[in-house]
């Protein structure tokens, strides 16, 4: 029983601790964009290629705000965002 119970903390604390922010973006600017971003009360950089992709924000929560020249944007896991301009447009 004791055995169960360790195994059952031990896969509790491992999904925890992979846990990130995986986004698709369509970069419609014509330049790499570097943002900060705050996670888990965390500070990240978060950069988008010039190009159609997917960004993972490592940390262990499901949701990052991203600040942008036009303002804070909460993305959470799965989100599909689009940057123009400078700023984060969500894609549903």
């Amino acid at each position: 029983m004791k055995k169960l119970i360790l195994t059952a903390v031990v896969a509790v604390m491992a999904s925890q601790a992979f846990c990130a922010v995986t986004i698709r973006y369509e970069n419609r600017d014509s330049k790499k964009v570097t943002m900060k971003g705050r996670m888990d009360g965390n500070d990240k950089e978060v950069t988008f290629e010039n190009a159609t992709s997917s960004v993972t924000i490592q940390g262990s929560g499901t949701k990052c705000m991203i600040e942008t020249k036009c303002g804070k944007v909460e993305v959470k896991d799965g989100d599909h965002i689009i940057i123009k301009d400078g700023c984060i447009k969500m894609n549903n």
